[in-house]
């Protein structure tokens, strides 16, 4: 075993040791606060368990605030600031490329602060409107992984610092029925209760993972993980700007043990690019989603979501570029393929996604996600993967007398097709990747965390995230990346 390689183990078994103590430190010190709740899943339904095994309580709809929220009123007011700060030490590289992550000791530290602001105009017509502001730094300006280890960065630095719009829609419910249910308020919905069965509308700007690929246990930088591919399907291209955000619209049917959603939204001019194309009968995105509320595990609650999307746009073709660069290096043309060497041209990428939770005990959740998608056409929205899968566990701290603590532990292993690795082994650069060649290797990531109420609306949130073959190239790595997140609610 080489130097660097035991130096590098030798870190990670210290890393590990003291987020084990941050952890034990966590649970002891800190004082303990018995609560009870009951379990909800999304869209207001109440899932079916046995008297005999209570569900987990909720990760999010009772979380406890600085300052208390509107209750019984039209209104809502509320804010959070989530700070990430990470490091990773040197780690072994045969090369680095112009897209690599820097093999050398690096920090960064990010912020993601929002104000979420709404007001139900009638008793079936909200309007919700939230101004953000991200910044700080990413490792490596967030180039070099796939599933990169942070997904509060700011992906181009030169964005303004100033606040901006990051949601603002209109929502509209349709009843279906008479009935009603129970609806947990938060900013995305302020209606104290929803009909059983409805139709609801969304029109706006937000955020195409809001509504599609969402996971009770897996979905959340502020309280669960942190890694871009744990917290979404790292195959799905959802379109998105490089905030994160798309103009456009949701339908959404809900009824008692199922739902089914339609989105539609606009696509940025280049990859993770700022400016979306503002002419949806050339350039946009379909998603689709049906969701089961059905365990797996009899008398267990559980959900089944199972999505596609289709994105046109004016993407590369990965094949084309190479064989461009192979036809013209003998003149001295072209030096490495470039999958933006093209003329504007709509290309169409698709693919689907599985997602599973399911309560495995009193207070445990376990979640799977897989993904694929063509990877013909070029990564253009999210990241360079073409296929995931990613399988998790999430504990919810009343186990323990803490109802507001939250651990977990995932592991997710992200791939790119044949077209992809040939491009970026011949120094090809996406937005993400590059590292001048590659010896494939698919990226296999864990990461593990512990969320601990310290007190009101503030959260303090040890970490550690190991990955192999970073980029997927088995010439680098593996790299360990510590974590500490601080989190407060308004």
């Amino acid at each position: 075993m080489s130097k660097g390689n035991r130096k590098s183990m030798r870190w990670t078994a210290q890393t590990l040791l003291a987020v084990l103590w941050l952890m034990a430190a966590a649970i002891c010190i800190i004082p303990a606060r018995a609560q009870q709740s009951d379990a909800t899943l999304p869209n207001g339904n109440t899932p079916a368990a046995s008297a005999d095994d209570p569900p987990s309580p909720p990760t999010a709809a009772d979380t406890e605030a600085m300052f208390p929220h509107f209750k019984s009123s039209r209104f809502w007011l509320s804010g959070q600031s989530n700070f990430i700060f990470q490091a990773h030490p040197d780690f072994h590289a045969d090369y680095s490329g112009q897209n690599s992550l820097s093999s050398h000791y690096d920090k960064a530290t990010s912020r993601v602060m929002t104000l979420y602001t709404g007001v139900r105009l009638n008793n079936s017509t909200e309007l919700l409107v939230d101004i953000e502001e991200a910044g700080g730094a990413a490792l490596s300006t967030g180039l070099g992984l796939a599933g990169n280890t942070d997904l509060d960065i700011v992906r181009n630095p030169l964005l303004s610092k100033l606040p901006y719009l990051g949601r603002g829609m209109i929502h509209k419910v349709f009843a279906l029925s008479k009935d009603k249910v129970e609806n947990d308020r938060t900013f995305l919905s302020l209606f104290d209760e929803l009909p059983r069965r409805r139709l609801e509308i969304r029109f706006g700007k937000f955020s195409m993972p809001d509504f599609f690929d969402m996971n009770s246990a897996g979905s959340d930088t502020h309280f669960q993980f942190d890694n871009w591919s744990l917290d979404n399907n790292g195959a799905y291209d959802y379109a998105a700007d490089t905030r994160g955000y798309t103009v456009g619209l949701v339908a959404d049917y809900e009824d008692r043990n199922w739902g089914f959603r339609f989105g539609e939204g606009l696509m940025p001019k280049v990859a993770n690019g700022t400016d979306l194309v503002w002419r949806p009968w050339q350039v946009h995105a379909e998603n689709w989603e049906y969701e089961l509320r059905h365990g797996v595990i009899p008398k267990k609650p559980g959900v089944v979501r199972l999505l596609a999307y289709t994105n046109y746009a004016n993407m590369g073709i990965y094949r084309d570029a190479v064989a461009l660069y192979l036809a013209q290096r003998q003149e001295g043309l072209i030096t490495v393929p470039d999958i933006t060497n093209h003329p504007w041209h709509i290309t169409r990428k698709y693919g689907f996604g599985v997602n599973l939770e399911q309560n495995l005990a009193s207070y445990v959740t376990a979640f799977a996600r897989w993904g694929w998608d063509n990877g013909k056409t070029e990564s253009f929205a999210y990241t360079e993967s073409d296929s995931t899968f990613a399988e998790g566990i999430g504990v919810n701290g009343a186990r323990w007398h803490r109802k507001q603590d939250r651990a977990g532990i995932a592991f997710v292993s992200n791939g790119i097709k044949k077209d992809h690795q040939v491009y970026l082994a011949d120094g090809g650069l996406g937005f993400l990747l590059g590292d001048g060649g590659l010896r494939y290797g698919r990226e296999n990531i864990v990461e593990s965390y512990y969320t601990a109420h310290v007190w009101r609306g503030i959260y303090i949130a040890p970490g550690v995230q190991h990955i192999n073959n970073p980029g997927y190239n088995r010439d680098r790595g593996p790299v360990v990346v510590p974590t500490l997140r601080a989190h407060v609610e308004f």
